[in-house]
């Protein structure tokens, strides 16, 4: 069972309180390895087994993911590449 707590707050107190816990997540976020090592390569690209690593899935998952269009993958001559803002978009995503 969830405890639900119903308090008053000022406009003011709860966007510094949003903001707080925002940042304690953005924290979190990136202590995450898997986010750290994306950001960190200079590549502005991923393959598709560097993808499937990403988020720990499949190379059928990947392929799956593009047919469906939840990843938008681009193509230069047969090799395939995400790019990591797309990728990180899909991560946050709230579909």
């Amino acid at each position: 069972m969830i405890k639900s707590t119903i308090i008053q707050l000022s406009p003011k107190e709860l966007a510094n309180f949003i903001s707080c816990e925002l940042k304690a997540e953005l924290i979190k976020l990136t202590a995450n390895p898997k986010i750290k090592n994306l950001i960190s390569t200079d590549k502005p690209h991923l393959t598709r087994k560097e993808t499937a690593k990403f988020f720990d899935v499949s190379l059928n998952c990947i392929n799956d993911w593009s047919k469906k269009n939840i990843l938008k993958p681009f193509k230069v001559g047969q090799r395939t590449y995400f790019r990591k803002s797309d990728l990180l978009d899909t991560l946050f995503s709230c579909k």
